[in-house]
């Protein structure tokens, strides 16, 4: 139960919001969510899915209630997004904002992976490397240490020289995202670490590491705003006492968890457990490693490392290369893949693959847990020298970062040639074959139910998931299946707080063709959009596909094709800004885009008028993961397009609708050029789960 001085807290806390924001509306939406997240927060263990329209105003509900309950328990409260706009926005604006008008003095960090994080180590070695012009045209075990494979472009030297004398004058703290130069493809793996790469406390530059410097403020901190990403990875760590979580962020028995932007949560838990080998790299990169085992031998000048002396590690390593050139023979001699397939791919039926590649999976994991084992001691020995130089440092980079890849290895031969349990979805086994013919094995959970359960639920002290797109027209089932939610979880939907029937309407105009019909469908879309759309407002049109959103392009008059900025000819946020901008200056605009211009795209008012969606969107029927897991349903006399494909492309249309209505102000219209709705027996269904816009179903011939 919430305590009385809680609650005051609370009272209080809203009455300043109140108070203070000279254009604030009451929304009952946001009184309800606020009274619903602090029950479910201070319940040890409890936990609350809301699902919260645009408008209901969720991030200061969530701070509200959240802050209030953590500081009474003395927790922290944890917000873990998707994208970093959101946390831009929270860090810079919501949480400063909240603090302000409640006079409250709290501690706020970000904290990201240490890959968004300068390496100041690497970021010398690259310094100093780049003009010695001696590293070009090494070979063997120098070339392997050496950074710059190619000479480096000129923009990449005046970009190192940038961010170095920042750095340097304490003008940037290293954080990537806002990095004062843009930074290349080439150079910011240079320049940053993973975790197998960096040596913690034994490098020199530990003491002005960005990094570790975030690490201590996170420490430090009573809100915390972080990336899903971050937040899965650090559960999924073995802490203390046999325990999970708390090795990058606080103990989940300690923290109130937020997770904003929910709906990604599936996939990405789905993604943590997800590994691939690439076979033929794969063999490359031990050849390779052979080297730079070599050099450390000879730098640590040690007959033995991890027990073994170096003509065992060589026989290791030899053997570890041989096992996965014989699991290649036996996959190209069991599969031929279809000429005519452009991604060809062999998923093993209910996630079970051909028992000779289960064999050799299963020495593989042998093999590749001992390599592993050993090359630990070896990168040990080698970053617990007293004075390697710089050898010792690109040593123990490139040491650690093989030992990483060499981890993930494990982890798919652990995969393919483990047990699946009998009272849950097995785990997806599949090859695929990339245009280089090179062959890569993958493994993947299918679903996040098992991993969440074992970490999240029961550990936190507890978890609001709130999102603005979570069930199926008020349904959870699906999300409740999809992340294993407790039975005694809290759901809510709660209501837009505009007034949607009077704001839009939702078209769907009397199309021949369905969209199975790829050309007929492509064309008539082009013709629609020639004759229907207003080409001089601001217009959204979103493809469930590239190939369709090209099909259409092709076919629009050239005039019309003018006023487009499709997706992938320009980064994202530099088409939405001149999109912007050409709005502003009276001329029309009109976006095309695929899923990600489906969520989270704001552009309210004149800027968005005219919503196209030109399919349902279903997700892709090849998906390994996605037809293992319904493969699995089937089984079990369960109908996965009923209780999976329908409720998830209902979902993902009713976020598509979504980028319409942005505030009270707006009108506009939301046309769907996919007769499914109105021809298919689900299509009812679909259509009674979204909001409640007034509804234009035109009539065929």
């Amino acid at each position: 139960m919430l305590a009385d001085s809680t609650k005051d807290a609370i009272r209080a806390a809203y009455t300043r919001l109140k108070d203070g924001l000279p254009d604030f509306r009451a929304r009952a939406s946001q009184g309800r969510m606020i009274a619903e997240v602090a029950k479910a927060l201070a319940t040890e263990g409890g936990v609350a899915v809301i699902e919260a329209p645009t408008g209901t105003g969720k991030s200061m509900a969530y701070l509200i209630a959240g802050v209030a309950v953590a500081r009474f328990q003395k927790k922290k409260l944890l917000i873990a997004t998707a994208t970093v706009a959101l946390q831009e926005q929270l860090v810079q604006r919501d949480i400063p904002l909240y603090l302000g008008l409640n006079g409250i003095e709290a501690k706020v960090a970000l904290a990201k992976g240490r890959g968004r994080y300068l390496c100041p180590r690497n970021l010398l070695m690259a310094r100093n490397s780049i003009n010695d012009s001696a590293q070009m045209g090494l070979a063997g075990f120098d070339a392997d240490l050496a950074l710059w494979s190619k000479p480096p472009q000129a923009r990449d030297k005046q970009a190192l020289a940038k961010l170095g004398a920042a750095f340097d004058r304490n003008e940037w703290d290293g954080d990537m995202d806002g990095a004062p130069e843009p930074v290349s493809d080439l150079l910011r793996p240079m320049i940053t670490t993973s975790a197998g790469g960096c040596t913690n406390r034994k490098c020199g530059q530990f003491m002005i590491c960005p990094f570790f410097a975030a690490r201590r403020a996170v420490d430090d901190a009573e809100i915390i705003v972080a990336n899903q990403d971050l937040v899965l990875a650090d559960l999924t760590m073995p802490g203390e006492d046999e325990s999970w979580g708390g090795v990058i962020l606080p103990r989940p028995d300690e923290t109130l968890y937020v997770f904003d932007e929910a709906h990604h949560v599936p996939g990405k838990a789905i993604d943590r457990g997800a590994a691939e080998v690439y076979m033929t790299a794969t063999v490359r990169q031990l050849s390779r490693l052979g080297r730079q085992v070599h050099a450390a031998y000879s730098l640590t000048d040690k007959e033995s490392l991890g027990k073994l002396a170096l003509d065992a590690g060589d026989a290791k390593l030899q053997e570890l290369s041989d096992a996965l050139e014989e699991l290649e023979k036996a996959i190209r001699l069991g599969w031929l893949p279809d000429p005519a397939e452009t991604e060809p791919m062999y998923r093993g039926s209910l996630g079970q693959l051909p028992e000779p590649w289960v064999e050799h999976a299963r020495m593989l994991s042998l093999l590749t847990g001992e390599v592993q084992r050993w090359l630990g001691a070896v990168r040990r020995a080698v970053v617990e020298m007293t004075d390697g130089g710089p050898t010792q440092e690109a040593l123990s980079r490139e040491l650690g970062i093989a030992l990483e890849r060499i981890g993930r290895q494990a982890a798919c031969w652990r995969v393919w040639s483990g047990d699946d349990p009998d009272d849950a979805p097995p785990l997806a086994r599949w090859v695929t074959l990339g245009g280089d013919q090179q062959l890569v094995c993958h493994a993947s959970a299918v679903s996040a139910a098992g991993l969440l359960r074992s970490v999240l639920w029961g550990n936190a002290s507890g978890v609001l998931l709130t999102s603005a797109t979570l069930s199926a027209g008020g349904n959870f089932r699906g999300f409740a299946d999809a992340v294993g939610l407790p039975d005694d979880a809290v759901t809510l939907s709660l209501p837009s707080p505009f007034d949607l029937a009077a704001q839009a309407r939702l078209e769907v105009p009397a199309m021949r063709s369905l969209p199975d019909a790829r050309e007929a469908h492509a064309e008539e879309i082009s013709a629609w959009l020639a004759e229907n759309l207003d080409w001089d407002a601001g217009n959204l049109v979103l493809f469930t596909s590239r190939a369709k959103l090209d099909r259409v392009l092709q076919k629009l008059p050239i005039a019309q094709v003018r006023r487009v900025r499709a997706q992938g000819s320009l980064g994202k946020s530099q088409l939405v800004a001149e999109h912007c901008a050409d709005i502003e200056a009276g001329k029309g605009s009109t976006l095309f885009g695929l899923a990600s211009f489906g969520e989270g795209l704001d552009l309210p008012g004149k800027l968005c008028e005219t919503v196209v969606i030109t399919q349902l969107p279903f997700a892709v029927p090849t998906d390994p993961v996605g037809a293992t897991y319904a493969e699995w349903l089937e089984s079990r006399g369960r109908n996965p397009f009923i209780e999976v494909s329908i409720p998830e492309a209902t979902r993902l249309l009713t976020q598509y609708c979504g980028r319409l209505i942005r505030n009270e102000t707006d009108h506009g219209r939301i046309v769907l050029l996919d007769r499914r709705v109105v021809t298919k027996r689900y299509g009812a269904g679909m259509l009674k789960a979204l909001p409640p816009f007034r509804r234009v179903i035109e009539r065929t011939a």
